[in-house]
């Protein structure tokens, strides 16, 4: 009989310690903000503590089984390092955290999305790790455990191993029961399990019903629209456009010209502007949610609040101005197919993708660019002389992540309705600026400008028209362009010659002029009520 203290296969401690790090490293991995990529931290691993008294107290168990509990151990560590990934690099990308059972259907949508305006190199790169990857994972997880069963069957490791797992456990309830730390401050992290059991909360709480909270009362709807009646009212959600684009120096130097030249255009053609920052109900994207919380009045911060509501049969904004005599229109480039959600809000006319037949060259995803969309929307809606006047809807595109390549402005407001739009070498300029995945910046500035450029063109193009434009961020971009800890403020402008209206929202803490204001003036679902009693009488 092989006594313990020699039995062959004991590993030395060089390499026991390399086994023990490599399982601690992966689970306790740190993000390089703000990018998708990882860095090792100072962290010490629960679940490695767990794992390892448990293999020690079932090590006779073990034995006889050791091919496969390796393998289900690797298995299971590579599930439990891509849930740290997720868990570190979410809010660096996104500004927000994962919730599997409202994103995992969107992935494949922006997968390709994304993937339309990647170079094929990086595409066959993604794919190549996709496929690599976890094997690559796997393998050296297998020889890690492989290296704790064999420590396991040597007593002195085992009492080593003991002790410093109760030593890292007791750290960490000691630290669950202390005061709160800083994540810089922890000595053991945040246990992976806990985040997966988290999703599976979750999950199971929205699969059963449970997660379609209570709305609420509707919130009162009606305005007699008295001081914008006769004009034509546009609600304009632009994409991306959140207050970091005024408040980071780098970007508002950047965008200052575009703005003057936007300003130039509302003040040349007699209209003025007021201005405030209102907070979006989401932040880097599900721009949806911003939608239905301006236009329903409702705050709606996740896809169960949006299921039930979409349920019911209420009052949204287009409700009065239906009221009043107004047609309503929604502009949906982003709507590839149909939209049944579009039920939900009374429009007369929805205008998806396929609708407004665009012929010209395709920029990004979805192809149709803003500009084309507001010629094309005047053609079909504002252009002939005895008509009802029109309360437009219409969520922009252009400034979609990742926001290259951006579309020339066309001064030529007809030419857009055509197949040729744009002269060849200012369309091989715009193909030319791919995206950089490590610095949006950049690329976001230029789809802001572009965004300025249109409004400023469109307002000048129909110069003599009674119109009154609510523009309206719908979310902060990703906060790898937004930045760490950002709010979650958009800015909201309305732009008309009506001067009662802008009085009176003055007097609701809008500000006159291009640039909001601190402080915020309220949250997105609260616009709504707050525009419609400046748009009427009060009677």
């Amino acid at each position: 009989m092989i006594d313990e203290q020699t039995r062959p296969g004991t590993p030395h401690w060089a390499v026991l310690a390399l086994a023990l790090a490599l399982l601690n490293a992966a689970l306790t991995l740190g993000n390089i903000w703000p990018t998708p990529f990882v860095r090792l931290s100072r962290e010490l691993s629960a679940e490695l503590a767990v794992v390892v008294l448990v293999l020690v107290a079932a090590r006779s168990w073990v034995a006889p089984r050791r091919r496969g509990v390796l393998r289900g151990l690797a298995a299971a560590w590579v599930l439990l390092m891509f849930g740290r990934y997720a868990a570190v690099t979410s809010r660096s990308l996104w500004g927000r955290d994962i919730n599997l059972y409202w994103d995992m259907p969107h992935v494949p949508a922006v997968g390709a999305m994304l993937a339309f305006v990647a170079s094929p190199a990086v595409i066959a790169g993604v794919i190549g790790a996709l496929v690599a990857v976890p094997l690559l994972l796997y393998v050296p997880a297998r020889w890690a455990f492989g290296q704790i069963v064999n420590a396991t069957m040597d007593a002195r490791w085992r009492r080593a191993l003991v002790v410093l797992a109760l030593v890292v456990l007791g750290v960490g309830a000691a630290q669950a029961l202390g005061a709160k730390r800083e994540a810089e401050a922890r000595l053991v992290a945040t246990p992976v399990t806990v985040v997966w059991a988290q999703q599976a909360t979750q999950f199971a709480y929205e699969m059963s019903g449970a997660g379609i909270h209570d709305l609420g009362p509707a919130p009162k709807v009606d305005s007699n629209l008295a001081l914008v009646r006769g004009a034509d009212v546009f609600l304009i959600f632009i994409e991306s456009y959140g207050a970091v684009s005024f408040e980071r120096p780098a970007f508002a130097a950047a965008l200052s010209a575009s703005r003057s030249q936007l300003l130039d255009a509302i003040e040349d053609t007699g209209r003025d502007v007021v201005s405030a920052y209102v907070e979006s109900p989401t932040f880097g994207g599900e721009s949806w949610l911003a939608h239905v919380s301006m236009l329903s009045g409702t705050e709606v911060r996740d896809g169960a609040t949006n299921a039930r509501l979409m349920g019911q049969q209420r009052d949204t904004m287009v409700t009065p101005f239906a009221k009043q005599g107004y047609r309503s229109v929604a502009v949906m480039p982003g709507i590839q197919s149909g939209w049944p959600e579009g039920r939900f809000y009374g429009f007369d006319t929805i205008y998806g993708a396929p609708d407004l037949h665009y012929t010209g060259p395709s920029f990004g995803w979805w192809d149709v660019t803003d500009q084309f969309c507001l010629a094309r929307v005047d053609q079909l809606e504002l252009h002939a002389t005895e008509r009802q006047p029109v309360f437009v809807v219409f969520p922009t595109i252009s400034t979609h992540t990742p926001f290259n390549p951006v579309p020339p402005y066309q001064p030529d407001w007809a030419r857009m309705l055509t197949a040729h739009p744009y002269d060849a070498a200012l369309l091989d300029q715009a193909y030319s600026v791919t995206p950089d995945w490590l610095d949006l910046g950049p690329g976001y500035v230029s789809s802001l400008q572009y965004a300025y450029a249109t409004l400023a063109g469109y307002l000048k193009f129909k110069a003599d028209r009674d119109v009154v434009l609510i523009l309206i961020g719908d979310h902060q971009p990703p906060a790898l362009v937004s930045g760490q800890g950002a709010p979650w403020d958009v800015p909201v402008h309305v732009i008309t010659n009506r001067r009662a209206v802008l009085d009176r929202l003055r007097e609701r803490g809008f500000h006159s002029g291009l640039a909001p204001t601190r402080p915020t003036l309220t949250k997105m679902h609260a616009v709504m009520p707050v525009l419609l009693d400046a748009f009427g009488d009060g009677r």
